[in-house]
């Protein structure tokens, strides 16, 4: 039995009063005008952790200041950023690099709020329907084809071209929720649901494009020289539309880039993510923003490490 429990009440108690007071000291230096004060600050707020946004969400309501508040929401970000950092190190470091909580990540970067649970609802509920309709004894075409017509039609999914002033059509919980993505956001999905109901469709490396490739059963086609011929056809996840050998060709002919092999290797997910981040970085030109695309390449490159 503890035989001073009022002390060591009195000594937690007493500690969490001196931590208030310097976490109160340090807000009245938010608005200092030297630059090296509030850097200093902020260092000293950012190692509190995710555990004082609250506190600094109160201070927020309560400082008329925009300027300050410009500080404030500045701090914010840094403690969302350096917790996601954190969970991206984790997915990283995981064998598999799940493709649905990579992307749900890459969401929290900008709604990091976000409560996943809608999201994978959805995603499960299109999965339910696709697996209802999937057997053994249909081709790859028919597969593909039960996929394409129960997420774009059944469910409205709808796909558009890749534009970098729509940063939430980048977004796969802002997709499910309006229904509308781009070729990429829509191909993830696409990709998770084929994950999930082990259909090999996989991302290809091909320029300007988020195209998708149903490939053979057999070996490998990360270990094949040339897994060209190892897909029996090719996906534009922007609307389910189905590519031939010959259609490939002939984009390839068009942008005059030879089909060289490397091209036709299937990304794994942890390079999805990756391809995701930077892709969503470009949306973030503006110079209020540039900050935002920095943070993105960042843990684009984190990943990769």
């Amino acid at each position: 039995m503890n035989k001073f429990p009022m002390q060591n009440r009195y000594c937690r108690r007493n500690a969490t009063m001196e931590t208030t007071k310097e976490i109160t000291a340090l807000f009245t230096l938010i608005d200092d005008p030297d630059e090296d004060v509030f850097g200093a600050v902020s260092n000293k707020i950012v190692d509190y952790g995710k555990n004082i946004i609250p506190n600094l969400e109160h201070l927020w309501e309560t400082i008329p200041n925009e300027a300050t508040q410009n500080r404030i929401e500045q701090l914010i970000h840094r403690l969302h950023f350096n917790d996601l950092t954190e969970d991206f190190k984790q997915w990283s470091r995981s064998g598999h690099c799940d493709l649905l909580l990579g992307s749900l990540l890459v969401s929290k970067f900008q709604f990091p709020e976000l409560a996943t649970t809608t999201t994978l609802s959805e995603i499960e509920k299109v999965r339910r329907n696709i697996w209802l309709e999937l057997n053994n004894y249909l081709t790859p075409l028919e597969q593909v084809n039960i996929i394409t017509s129960i997420l774009y039609s059944y469910y409205g999914l709808k796909g558009n071209e890749v534009n970098y002033q729509e940063p939430n059509e980048f977004l796969i919980n802002k997709t499910f929720e309006s229904k509308k993505g781009n070729q990429i956001s829509n191909g993830i999905i696409y990709l998770i649901l084929c994950e999930m109901l082990d259909v090999p469709v996989k991302v290809l490396r091909i320029p300007k494009q988020f195209i998708l490739g149903y490939f053979k059963p057999g070996l490998s086609p990360e270990n094949l020289h040339n897994p060209f011929h190892k897909i029996e056809f090719f996906i534009d996840p922007t609307s389910g539309q189905i590519f031939t050998h010959q259609d490939v060709d002939d984009y390839f002919k068009r942008i005059s880039v030879p089909p060289v092999p490397s091209y036709f290797k299937p990304l794994q997910n942890r390079q999805v993510i990756q391809y995701l981040l930077e892709e969503f970085a470009k949306c973030f030109k503006s110079e209020k923003e540039t900050y935002k695309q920095y943070e993105l390449n960042q843990l684009a490159k984190l990943i990769d490490e």
